[in-house]
């Protein structure tokens, strides 16, 4: 049987979905560094130690760790959606399974990954009920939400949070739908009051779920010893906007899903209805081996199940005629994988194909007032992924500035829309002008924690760049504010010879109204932006801060410097 260390218990009455890592892209250098490193080993305290400390030192991650805990760190991000997905065993030694294999080293990582949310079952020999609440789960959860989303046309945010978490049965299905339908019908009734009326019912709804174990003052959390009620619903708030974020993110990276930032939700492709429906109906809904941990993990770890519409060659001819040029007869004889290789072919070329309009479009300034317009909704917390929508924008609005090769290292789906933000240990924007760079950072974090997490990152990514260029470099730290510790930290890099990175560093932070301020004038200036006035706006800043008396001196500085850039 399957031993303790390895099985989670379901503690409360709902819907439980992996969220670490909360990026699904983030899961392959992880899962290669452990498998290549530690395979054959005992997944024990000193082997996670051992690993944090690797993944610490790898080029692909930020952070440490738990300074505190790093055996918990590891297992944070092991333990939950590799080991749950089937992409490493654990029992009774570190292992890469077949699905694991196709994830990190096959050519279509998103089908692999589809496959095994498909197969996330609760209960499991990995996921086991807590006595009290036995029998309150029996649903592959992905599948359900999937059919959710195709019944109801779209899915947002917060009907996820409050209804989609309670279908802990898939027997559920319909009443939860029912359910969905009827919130929409009284959302339309409570115009003008709709934060309040949605705190209502989510706070309804959780009094409801855990009746019973509030009823037995049993609502202190694991997260603090505070037992209030209005904790304990705080706790289960955060917890529910976690399920709902980490199974959004998950589903969009099978590219099936499409989502809408403005109104928080997710639908899915149109171009991928016949797929989906092919998924709702040939995956079996009911769980498998629920107390048979071999038999589970022969089926958890194949590669090839379940079945795809596309793993059909009919059905792969028949898209590859919808969506390219092709004969029948061109496509005859030809194998699956050839087949599907052909269709990677066509949706990547469509993509590059939507972002190159989509640049061509942004650097006419055609896009200038919906560029603006996002900047301010974003602030406005009118996004549903703010962080994403923030580099995204960025770099449109870098690109407009035009006059150099300005790349975003964020993930774009296969509609050409930002998928996922930037991975660690690169700048979020590299500009590459003739004779020097531009590395370009945005957070929307303020306070103390902004320096804390970005005051590192941001040097060591624009050290890195410059040594990668060979060129003159500069950074652009942007923010909504910026915090005092941050901007003194900025100050003194440029004026310290460092060489970690570098030399003296040149950043230069800009609050984002100063950065907005700057796309203004250049939109109003009589020409289109060089690179020569973007370098002469980097020169002039970092002098000031070689002449500044202080840090709150260059701030003022910067903020007069960028009100004269191509100014008239």
């Amino acid at each position: 049987m399957i031993g303790r260390v390895e099985m989670a218990t379901l503690q409360d009455k709902l819907l439980f979905f992996t969220t670490s890592p909360r990026t699904p892209a983030k899961m392959i250098p992880e899962i290669k560094l452990l498998s290549e490193r530690f395979s054959g080993k005992p997944w024990n305290k000193l082997t996670q130690e051992e690993f944090i400390d690797e993944l610490a030192q790898s080029d692909f991650f930020e952070g440490k760790g738990s300074p505190s805990d790093k055996a918990f760190s590891a297992r944070d991000r092991i333990n939950r959606a590799p080991k749950a997905l089937g992409f490493i065993d654990l029992n009774p030694c570190v292992a890469l399974t077949e699905a694991g294999n196709s994830f990190i080293y096959g050519k279509r990582p998103q089908e692999i990954f589809l496959r095994q949310l498909l197969k996330f079952q609760l209960p499991s020999p990995y996921h086991s009920e807590n006595r009290n609440i036995a029998g309150t789960f029996y649903i592959r959860p992905y599948l359900e939400i999937l059919r959710l989303v195709r019944e109801l046309e779209y899915i947002t945010f917060d009907e996820f949070k409050i209804f989609a978490v309670q279908m802990t049965d898939y027997h559920k299905f319909e009443a939860v739908r029912d359910s969905i339908l009827r919130f929409r019908e009284e959302k339309s009734q409570n115009r003008g009051q709709y934060k309040r009326f949605v705190n209502d019912i989510w706070e309804n709804a959780i009094l409801e779920i855990h009746k019973d174990r509030i009823a037995a003052g049993k609502t202190r959390t694991r997260e603090t010893n505070d037992a209030s009620l209005k904790k304990f619903i705080a706790t289960q708030k955060s917890n529910m906007r976690d399920y709902a974020d980490a199974c959004f993110r998950y589903l969009r990276y099978t590219g099936l899903i499409s989502i809408s930032h403005k109104s928080r939700s997710i639908s899915v492709f149109e171009d991928k209805i016949v797929e989906v429906d092919f998924i709702l109906s040939t995956v079996s809904r009911d769980p498998v081996y629920i107390d048979d941990v071999n038999a589970y993990k022969a089926y958890l770890f194949s590669a090839n199940a379940p079945a795809l519409y596309t793993d059909n060659e009919a059905n792969i001819v028949d898209v590859l005629m919808r969506i390219g040029s092709f004969t029948r007869r061109e496509l005859a004889g030809k194998t699956i994988e050839e087949l599907k290789d052909l269709r990677d072919d066509i949706v990547k070329r469509h993509k590059n194909a939507v972002i190159h309009e989509q640049v061509a479009e942004i650097k006419s300034y055609a896009l200038y007032s919906e560029i603006i317009d996002t900047f301010n909704e974003i602030i406005a917390d009118e996004y549903y992924d703010a962080p994403l929508m923030f580099e995204y924008n960025t770099w449109r609005a870098m690109t407009m500035l035009d006059g150099g090769n300005i790349k975003g290292n964020f993930n774009f789906d296969d509609a050409g829309q930002p998928l996922s933000t930037a991975a660690g240990n690169m700048p979020d924007i590299e500009c590459d002008y003739d004779d020097f760079a531009l590395s370009v950072e945005v957070t929307l974090q303020s306070g103390q924690r902004q320096y804390e997490s970005e005051g590192e990152p941001v040097a060591r990514h624009y050290g890195q760049l410059k040594k990668k260029s060979g060129k003159e470099a500069y950074c652009l730290f942007i923010a909504p504010t910026i915090n005092a510790a941050t901007l003194a930290h900025f100050y003194g890099l440029n004026h310290l010879s460092i060489a970690l990175y570098g030399g003296k560093s040149k950043i230069i932070p800009l609050e984002l109204d100063q950065f907005m301020r700057l796309i203004e004038n250049s939109y109003n200036y009589e020409t289109q932006p060089e690179p020569k006035d973007i370098r002469r706006f980097l020169d002039y800043a970092i002098m000031l801060c070689e002449k500044a008396t202080d840090e709150n001196n260059w701030r003022s500085g910067i903020q007069t410097c960028v009100d004269m850039w191509l100014a008239s």
